[in-house]
């Protein structure tokens, strides 16, 4: 059966801009691959609430689960949460368990809990908090859609709450072999031999180095021995 698939939301103008190097997608990407889940589409939006709530209508309905990261802190270009509720038509509002859990972190550290920090406590209807162990504030999760900071140490804790209460599938294998001719020396065998083995992804990532040109040949599957004998076929066809 195939696995699982998965879509990531990346949500903020300081990604589109260049302000901000998103570094959750390569996160996400490499845990969802050891648990057996197809990361599919990465989707960036802008801090705009129709671009929010029609991504999120979309990528929901396309796939078995949706992670977004961005947009859940207390200032007011924050304005993920009231957008995902809208994608679902729910309504939102200060839910008193993510209240509790904001009023007990901000007194142990000597803070006000103000209206600004009230924001992080705004939770569509329905929706099952996710746990934060970093800085208190919760994440969310409503149907198969589950929503997260964007701060990278946050995002990667709020993952890892996650990741066990969903369904996988099989890890993706891989091997690679680096093979020092241009891509247009290697296209015509290595198109024959991905035809070979249909049922695995074959990949070419050309690089320079030195004044000379190759490429990185990835192969992936879920069965280890398919890639075995697709590797030892590309290594003996490229061996000369």
């Amino acid at each position: 059966m195939p696995n699982p698939t998965a879509a990531m939301l990346v949500i903020g103008d300081e990604i589109l801009s260049g302000r901000t190097r998103d570094a959750n997608m390569h996160y996400l990407a490499t845990e969802l691959t050891k648990a057996g889940i197809d990361l599919q589409e990465v989707r960036v939006v802008s801090d705009d609430p129709d671009a929010i709530t029609a991504a999120v209508k979309a990528l929901s309905a396309g796939y078995d689960t949706v992670f977004t990261s961005g947009g859940i802190g207390p200032t007011h270009d924050d304005i993920t949460a009231e957008n995902v509720a809208r994608a679902f038509d729910r309504p939102i509002g200060i839910r008193e368990d993510a209240r509790a859990l904001l009023a007990a972190h901000y007194a142990r550290s000597g803070q006000e809990l103000n209206e600004a920090r009230l924001r992080m406590a705004r939770i569509p209807d329905g929706a099952t908090l996710i746990d934060n162990p970093i800085s208190t504030a919760p994440g969310f999760s409503i149907k198969n859609v589950h929503v997260m900071a964007g701060v990278p140490s946050i995002f990667q804790a709020m993952l890892a709450s996650i990741l066990p209460t969903l369904t996988g599938g099989a890890p993706v294998l891989s091997q690679t072999l680096e093979i020092n001719r241009g891509e247009g020396d290697i296209a015509g065998p290595l198109g024959e031999l991905a035809a070979r083995y249909s049922d695995l992804s074959i990949g070419s990532y050309p690089f320079q180095r030195d004044g000379c040109y190759g490429a990185n040949i990835v192969i992936r599957g879920q069965d280890g021995s398919r890639v075995d004998a697709a590797m030892a076929e590309l290594a003996a066809i490229f061996s000369a």
